[in-house]
């Protein structure tokens, strides 16, 4: 089963989709979750901000969404999420196929693992190369213009970075900016879930301006791409779904050394 956390605009990905509510322990998911199918096969989809966009990004109940999944019977996820370049090559309408994350934010439930209980996993990919490897593909036969990796440096909103936080991000040689891949990427992987982002790019961060000649974007240019975006990335996740099938990696909790708390 496939699961999709949306951002903005990706609410109605399915048509006459049943709603169900899942509980959790930890509390409520951002909405109900929409179930329905899509080319043979069982797909769930969750609005990560809530459908009337309830949630901050810091708000987000991540735990409580990843959770339902799981309970659900995903074992794919695709996060798509609105992103700022941080990189000249990087432009407004390109998307970037992420293969590493790097944590900025605080205070976020980042972890399933309690008191009793100690899970070490791995960060080395943690976005599935399965995964990614279908969306770089299924890019292409869609002429999406896209970034076959990058690095996505996720800060904790909901204000964005400074001028000087933003040029230490490019600095440092990260491509993406956002807010919302961490901590869901983490917590797909506690839960032994496939997991792929693609970033969708609307505009230049802060940092880049006046470099190379960047001007920053107004109101009007970064919604006119953030509408191309979200057209584009319906396109490529109807096409990954055709073309996604079993994933090799199996479970990421079977690779993992795990010690309990005696």
């Amino acid at each position: 089963m496939i699961g999709i956390f949306g951002g903005s605009g990706f609410y109605e990905l399915l048509n006459n989709p049943q709603e169900v509510e899942i509980k959790t322990p930890y509390g409520e998911t951002s909405d109900k979750i929409m179930v329905g199918e899509y080319a043979g096969k069982k797909i769930a989809f969750l609005p990560r901000h809530g459908r009337n966009h309830k949630y901050p990004p810091h708000k987000v109940p991540y735990r409580a969404n990843v959770w339902a999944m799981k309970e659900l019977g995903v074992n794919k996820i695709f996060g798509p999420c609105a992103s700022g370049s941080l990189q000249p090559h990087v432009k407004p309408g390109d998307f970037v196929i992420c293969d590493a994350y790097v944590d900025r934010t605080r205070n976020r439930e980042d972890t399933f693992v309690d008191l009793n209980k100690v899970c070490h996993i791995s960060s080395l990919s943690p976005y599935c190369n399965h995964l990614r490897k279908t969306a770089i593909e299924s890019c292409r036969e869609l002429n999406i213009q896209a970034h076959e990796k990058g690095t996505v440096v996720v800060i904790n909103g909901p204000r964005f970075s400074t001028i000087p936080e933003s040029r230490w991000f490019s600095s440092s040689g990260f491509e993406v900016i956002n807010m919302t891949n961490y901590p869901e990427v983490v917590l797909a992987n506690e839960l032994g879930m496939c997991y792929l982002n693609v970033s969708l790019i609307t505009d230049y961060d802060a940092g880049l301006e006046g470099v190379d000649g960047i001007k920053a974007s107004n109101l009007q240019e970064i919604l006119a791409t953030f509408k191309k975006n979200n057209e584009n990335v319906k396109q490529l996740i109807f096409k990954m779904i055709e073309k996604t099938d079993d994933c090799p990696c199996g479970s990421c909790l079977e690779k993992v050394e795990t010690a309990k708390i005696k």
